[in-house]
């Protein structure tokens, strides 16, 4: 059996950085620096579902706070 055709039987999981991204990570290792846990663990599916439903605006943290500080008008013009 080759490891693609094996089951992941890791359990992992959900991490956050300081800009609101969202990762998976081993939940026997350490994390990245940078990286916290959100709370989130178990397989590798049942993690990343997770993200999907909590990581709804991909745009980091500091580009959504500029991007407020301009206003709806301004957040158009290039």
């Amino acid at each position: 059996m080759t490891p693609d055709e094996q089951e992941d039987q890791t359990i992992y999981k959900v991490v956050v950085n300081h800009e609101e991204q969202y990762s998976i990570w081993p939940a026997d290792r350490e994390n990245a620096l940078g990286w916290t846990d959100e709370g989130k663990r178990g397989t590798k599916e049942a993690c990343l579902a997770h993200i999907k439903t909590v990581w709804t605006d991909m745009r980091p943290l500091s580009l959504r706070k500029q991007m407020e500080k301009m206003g709806p008008d301004k957040q158009d013009e290039k």
